[in-house]
């Protein structure tokens, strides 16, 4: 009968991990795309088209003229909406990898914690469990 409790905790921390390592990969993946947009920046001004609960979509000019439009929308959108007009830097060898100017990757901080503290309570709370109600 111990191994079924010890099955379980192991299932708990097995999601545990699963969910700490979700937390630092949203904090890494922005890190990666800023740290790619630094190395060849180029800027331009912006015209949200359209936005989406997942996405914000922009049109912008590259600094030779050319017309992009993101397929997966630009980078940090909070606050934006259609029609509005930002600045924007983006990776001159990747023209589809876009933020807004001026934000970056710490601001997927907030996010990252709350997700973590979260899964940490409810790993808590199922650590517990299972040591009370499995045999």
């Amino acid at each position: 009968m111990l191994q079924w409790r010890r099955r379980a905790h192991q299932g708990v921390m097995a999601l545990y991990a699963c969910a700490v390592l979700g937390s630092v990969a949203m904090v890494a993946g922005p890190a990666l795309h800023d740290a790619t947009i630094h190395a060849d920046p180029g800027r331009g001004i912006a015209t949200v088209t359209d936005q989406t609960w997942l996405r914000t979509y922009i049109d912008y000019e590259t600094e030779d003229g050319r017309l992009v439009s993101p397929r997966d929308g630009v980078l940090y959108p909070t606050g934006l909406g259609p029609g509005q007009q930002v600045w924007v830097t983006y990776a001159k060898q990747n023209n589809e990898l876009v933020k807004v100017e001026g934000r970056g990757w710490a601001l997927s901080l907030i996010p990252a914690l709350s997700v973590l503290a979260v899964s940490t309570l409810i790993a808590a709370l199922a650590w517990f469990a299972v040591g009370r109600w499995v045999p």
